[in-house]
């Protein structure tokens, strides 16, 4: 299998959209109802460094993004992965491609903590999360009530999975001098 992974750029976004769309309509990816409208949209919410594409003879098999935890300075080696692979590409694994290389993306980018919200009854994403490095660190119970999808109108557990960087955020960045102003941060 000759599977690219590449950065993620405006061109792709209609597919993009489209794989994400997919995901939304099996009612076991996410609470969102639809994609970002726009391209510019998408980008505001994310860490655009970090944002890949796996592609297959210019076929877009899915993709990897992060998404920005928050605006307070400490938290900003800290963010949310996004994955999801086109129907009929699954179990190829593009997944694993795609979260080896995002997790390198982010240490590259000095990303410490990846975290990921996701249903108890999404099994394969769990299981890609776990093979990666991720572990379950929490259940939050009845997070939120489901509004499309065959569990509409059903309140949904999401299990909160982290990943911490074994080279990044670590004790040997904190005796540096250039971890000194995050050390500040609050």
């Amino acid at each position: 299998m000759a599977i690219t992974i590449t950065n993620m750029s405006a061109y792709h976004w209609p597919e993009v959209a489209a794989i994400y769309q997919a995901g939304i309509d099996t009612g076991h990816a996410t609470f969102a109802l639809a994609p970002p409208a726009s391209w510019e949209e998408w980008c505001a919410g994310k860490i655009n460094a970090c944002s890949l594409v796996a592609h297959e003879h210019e076929v877009l098999l899915g993709w990897a993004a992060l998404g920005v935890f928050s605006a307070r300075k400490v938290y900003a080696g800290v963010a949310e992965v996004s994955l999801y692979i086109k129907a009929g590409e699954r179990g190829r694994g593009v997944g694993s491609q795609l979260l080896e290389a995002l997790i390198a993306r982010s240490e590259a980018h000095g990303i410490w903590t990846l975290q990921a919200g996701i249903f108890p009854e999404n099994i394969a994403s769990l299981k890609l999360h776990f093979k990666c490095g991720f572990r379950e660190v929490g259940r939050r119970e009845r997070l939120g009530k489901m509004e499309h999808g065959p569990l509409q109108g059903q309140w949904r557990d999401v299990l909160l999975l982290e990943r911490r960087s074994s080279i990044v955020g670590c004790y040997a960045d904190f005796t540096s001098t250039a971890a000194e102003p995050m050390l500040g941060a609050a």
